[in-house]
């Protein structure tokens, strides 16, 4: 399946600007894989949200739920040079079920650990390649997750609402 669209005129461009839940630290390349990846997740029944601070301090690129409680975390890399400079996706295991690399349909693919999970995307949609193997949060680890991912989720939603209402940092696990 090819991934490369050409783009119509009727396709609105990337958010931007106040209210954009894109928050232009990454790369128009990894905005549009971001879009892609967000598309494929709703199609598998998962929801997701983008830019999500962990307890370790790190920020996963999206991480997602399932109807059955499945946290899965997608680190995006948009060049060889991203995925070779930034190697925190490792400190990612210990807070989901799957853990997902999502590229572009050009990337080298064979440069990517073969024990993640593999997203092709581009800004139209996407395609899951390769699945990630599983390991199963510790449960009370998945609760605090869980938690953490709604009051998100609800955060973000309530700003939408009133981006004038100060919302409090959620606490970490």
């Amino acid at each position: 399946m090819s991934l490369v669209r050409s783009n119509p005129p009727d396709v609105p461009p990337l958010p931007d600007g106040p209210g954009a839940l894109v928050d232009n630290r990454q790369s128009d390349k990894a905005a549009e894989i971001c879009r892609g990846v967000m598309r494929v997740l709703a199609q598998h029944g998962l929801t997701g949200l983008i830019e999500v601070t962990l307890a370790n301090g790190r920020r996963a690129d999206v991480m997602a739920l399932s109807d059955k409680g499945s946290l899965w975390i997608i680190e995006i890399k948009s060049s060889v040079t991203d995925f070779q400079v930034d190697q925190k996706w490792p400190d990612y295991r210990d807070y989901c079920d799957a853990l997902f690399f999502a590229v572009a349909t050009d990337f080298p693919q064979e440069i990517l650990p073969e024990d993640t999970g593999l997203i092709v995307a581009d800004r139209f949609g996407g395609e899951i390649l390769r699945q990630a193997p599983e390991h199963r949060l510790a449960p009370a680890r998945r609760k605090a997750l869980t938690l953490h991912y709604a009051r998100l989720a609800a955060a973000r939603l309530s700003s939408a609402f009133d981006p004038h209402a100060r919302f409090e940092p959620l606490p970490r696990e």
